[in-house]
């Protein structure tokens, strides 16, 4: 499997984990979680993701053939004061609930 990295404050998602993650959504919901530097990363057709986390909705840019996504993080990096080094990053995809989980 592909590695998640940040490029350019773009979250790079293979199209292998784009897939398993997000289906055929346009969009994601993503929730950063401060006191963890986590990112968490769902589809917007699960409803209860945006319930218990009030996440910032987001579009999904393809970017090839191979199903790959970006994200743009601008916002959450400013905010957060957080590096926006490009890097690959550590993350954890939970197949039961449909989460990506992404170290920042």
């Amino acid at each position: 499997m592909d590695s998640i990295t940040l490029k350019s404050s773009h979250l790079y998602i293979p199209g292998e984990i784009a897939t398993k993650v997000f289906g055929d959504d346009p969009q994601a919901y993503l929730a950063y979680q401060a006191e963890r530097g986590t990112l968490l990363i769902a589809a917007v057709s699960q409803q209860w993701f945006y319930k218990m986390h009030k996440p910032s909705q987001h579009l999904l840019k393809t970017r090839n053939l191979q199903g790959d996504k970006t994200i743009a993080l601008h916002e959450i990096l400013i905010d957060n004061a957080l590096d926006n080094q490009d890097r690959e990053l550590e993350y954890t995809m939970q197949d039961t609930s449909g989460i990506l989980k992404i170290n920042l």
